[in-house]
């Protein structure tokens, strides 16, 4: 498999990057080629700083350009042609690549995707799928921020597409999709939600209903179906309320030399619970949809996250994720 990696993406860029690309090589197994993407010097010089041979299968692809985290994402795909995330998109497009991964400009990379790789037959917009950690399995939220409005039939794709994830790649044979919405009755919602609540019960999906937000951690649900605003507030309040968990815990820990014996007694666990939480861990949320396998990382992504980030990007290439939806939404079209 081959995966081209936006090399100058994300706040830790290019170093991080360039290290989780090395440990990818060195241990996810059937990498014909991982092109790290981005200015030629600054890569090479990152490569420079590892004693040894650098793996074969690396291969840098030199970009002039880079899209800023704040820039437009329209207006920088439009004028920075030579960008690293223009570039890794297209090596894609191609052929030249199956996969790609980027921890830059979120909004940079839905757009290159969409414009330059297209959509899956079937698919109205492609949708960011989060994978969420629980105490027990994760789960997948779709729409994470891709697309702040939503119809009911891009709801309905977005349950076909997390759906397959969660059956393809997190192993679920039957998972059970919900509705993220105000109460579990199917009158509660707005009239989006109302209407995909309807084509959703239709469906041949595992379709459990309406499901509130406090729902969504206690493994009521594999997949929660929302629109992109919803999706992504949803996200990154999750991500708040953990660091503050975090936080409050070790000023909590600290008060007293009773407590801190107490934390150096239950770091173990803690240590535990922290690498479930981490989104390092995941590596990266799919953007499923698009015509081509694309795994959008965490703007702070270090290096473990980079080397999770193509691992998960394997995976997609090595379930043919793509194919999987392609059929699932054929076969709910020709039963409407």
């Amino acid at each position: 498999m081959r995966i081209s990696i936006d090399a100058m993406g994300g706040d830790f860029a290019p170093q991080e990057i360039v290290a989780g690309t090395l440990q990818a090589a060195e241990k996810i197994q059937g990498i014909e080629k991982l092109f790290l993407v981005g200015n030629e010097s600054a890569i090479r010089a990152e490569l420079d700083k590892y004693k040894g041979t650098i793996p074969a299968c690396i291969e840098i692809v030199h970009a002039s350009e880079v899209v800023e985290m704040g820039e437009s994402p329209a207006v920088a795909i439009r004028r920075k042609k030579d960008s690293s995330i223009s570039r890794s998109i297209e090596l894609v497009r191609d052929g030249k690549a199956d996969a790609i991964f980027s921890a830059g400009n979120t909004g940079a990379a839905v757009a290159a995707a969409t414009l330059k790789l297209r959509t899956l037959p079937g698919v109205d917009r492609p949708v960011i799928a989060a994978i969420m950690p629980t105490p027990n399995a994760p789960f997948v939220l779709l729409d994470a921020g891709a697309n702040p409005d939503s119809t009911p039939e891009m709801l309905l794709q977005y349950a076909v597409m997390g759906s397959v994830y969660a059956r393809e790649i997190l192993g679920i044979a039957n998972p059970k999709i919900g509705l993220l919405s105000i109460g579990e009755e199917a009158a509660k919602g707005n009239e989006t939600t109302k209407k995909t609540f309807s084509r959703l019960e239709q469906s041949h999906l595992n379709f459990v209903g309406n499901v509130e937000s406090r729902d969504l951690f206690g493994g009521k649900v594999n997949v929660a179906v929302c629109d992109g605003f919803v999706g992504n507030v949803v996200l990154k309040t999750s991500e708040a309320v953990a660091r503050m968990i975090a936080d409050w815990l070790k000023t909590m820990f600290r008060a007293n030399p009773l407590r801190v014996l107490g934390y150096l007694l239950s770091r173990g666990v803690f240590k535990e619970m922290k690498s479930h939480a981490d989104p390092a861990s995941h590596g990266g949320a799919p953007l499923l949809g698009a015509n081509g396998v694309v795994i959008i990382g965490h703007g702070s992504s270090n290096a473990l996250a980079t080397y999770n980030g193509i691992r998960v990007a394997s995976e997609a290439i090595n379930h043919n994720v793509n194919h999987s939806i392609e059929a699932e939404l054929k076969s709910i079209s020709s039963k409407s």
